[in-house]
This record gives C-alpha cells, structure tokens and sequence, in this order.
C-alpha cells in the first residue's frame, strides 16, 4: 500500500511539473487565429454548461478580444471511435445557423465550416490495453479526417481521476505522442490539473465522482485552452465565471504555467 501511494504521489509531482517524458513538436496552431472551433468529446467537455462558453468568454476578456464561434458535439462515455467525425463537416447541418443572444437567428456561410476541431478520447481509452490501439488508429484517422475539410487537428489532454493520480503521466505522454505522430497541437489540461491540485489543494476540482470537474475543474480546463490555442496569457482576464476572484486567479495562474512549461516557453 506504502509503495503504491509513493507511487501515486511522485507521478502527481511529474504530472504537476508539465514535463512528459516525450516532448510536444508542434508548439502553436499556426495562423491564421481560428474564428471558428469544434469541440467533440464526452460530458467531460459539456459540464458547467460547456467548455466552450467559457473559453469564449476568455477569449473575449482578452487583449486583444477575440469571438471565436463554437459548436460542441459530445455524447456521454464517448471516445474517438463513437464519433463520426466526417459527417460534422456535412454541408447544411451542423452549426447551419446560430442564434444570438439577442435571440436573432443567423445562417452560417463559414468556408471552412470550422478552422480548429478540438477532440478528446474517454478518459482510459488512452491508458486501457485493449483500447490504446483504437486511441492511435482514431487519432490518426480523425485527424486526417479533419484536416480534408480544411480544419485543424488539436487534440486536448484529459486529466487523472482524482483517486487515481497516476493516469497523469500516462495521458501526457499518449497524448503528446498523438500530437506528434499527426502534427496536431495538444492542450495540456491534465496537467493543468496536476498542477493545480499540487499548488492549490484547496481549490476542488472534482464532483462527487471524483472524474467530472468542478466549475473551478472546468475553468481551469477552458483557461488552459485558451493560452493554448491563442497563446496568450490568461492571468488577469475579468472573466471568472462566477468563481471568486483569487480562486479565478490560481487556475489562470496555474493554467498559464501549465502551458509555458509544456510547451519549452520556461526553459
């Protein structure tokens, strides 16, 4: 039992540290900054009414603001394989029209329907010996999948559940070796979360299931995405999400350290 909890605490500390043992290749999203993103995933995307409101949000808190439009397509328990990617590039369908927040409805003549598609695997299938190779194969396929429509591949890095600290590792470095393999970003959230929970033990990032975050789970998520795909730092924004401000301020922190670390930018 004693090693075991060695064990797990020394992979939170590397986890928390933002150092997969296999480095990131492709350090930013290129240009131009997407105006448009896709986010396909699990609940672990859609709690707290959905990541992507709250990246926009960021996104929008920033300087220099960006809108970008966001569509998320998740299904509960879902990994790669559950999605058919493909047909949510479909022309006439998904994200055919928006309503605003005025209520005023808008039709979309985007070409590419979306610039960035933001996906991520279930939580074990990166890790599970009879799904790691599902993980790859779909992570290639899907990639390429995205990349014919004219998008581009990212793929974002979920984090350990909190009984189980050392999938940490193991999802840094899958996950990484995913982005290398397609010449896809990654988004470092798991390690986010390391880090986090490391500095900031106090902040909870969990429900009661110990797998699906918190408000303050999801915020750092959506912050960790917002330095990555826009590589500026979220530290400051007034954009808290209805946390208190100096909670708002260590997942910003936190997930701003994240990024540079993970990327070489503190080296």
């Amino acid at each position: 039992m004693l090693r075991g909890a060695l064990l797990a605490a020394l992979t939170l500390l590397a986890g928390a540290g933002a150092i997969a043992q296999i480095r990131p290749m492709r350090l930013d999203i290129g240009s131009p900054a997407p105006a448009s993103v896709l986010y396909i995933g699990s609940s672990f995307f859609y709690y707290n009414n959905g990541i992507n409101n709250i990246v926009g949000n960021l996104a929008r808190a920033g300087d220099p603001p960006a809108r970008p439009a966001s569509t998320m397509i998740t299904i509960s328990g879902a990994g790669f394989d559950w999605h058919d990617v493909d047909s949510y590039f479909r022309p006439d369908a998904v994200a055919r029209y928006t309503i605003d927040r005025n209520n005023e409805l808008h039709f979309n003549s985007r070409s590419p329907l979306f610039d960035v598609a933001i996906m991520m695997d279930c939580s074990q299938c990166a890790l599970h010996p009879d799904l790691k190779a599902n993980f790859h194969a779909y992570a290639k396929k899907d990639a390429e999948i995205v990349r014919k429509h004219g998008a581009r591949p990212v793929f974002f890095m979920s984090w350990a559940y909190q009984d189980h600290p050392e999938m940490t590792q193991g999802l840094a470095e899958a996950y990484t070796q995913i982005g290398n393999d397609n010449d896809a970003l990654v988004i470092p959230a798991g390690l986010a979360f390391a880090r986090s929970l490391r500095d900031h033990p106090e902040i909870p990032l969990y429900v009661a299931d110990k797998r699906h975050p918190t408000l303050a789970g999801g915020y750092l998520a959506a912050a960790t995405t917002y330095a990555t795909i826009w590589r500026r730092s979220p530290v400051g924004l007034k954009e808290t999400a209805g946390l208190p401000a100096d909670v708002a301020l260590a997942l910003q922190t936190a997930a701003w350290a994240t990024v540079q670390d993970y990327f070489g930018a503190r080296n």
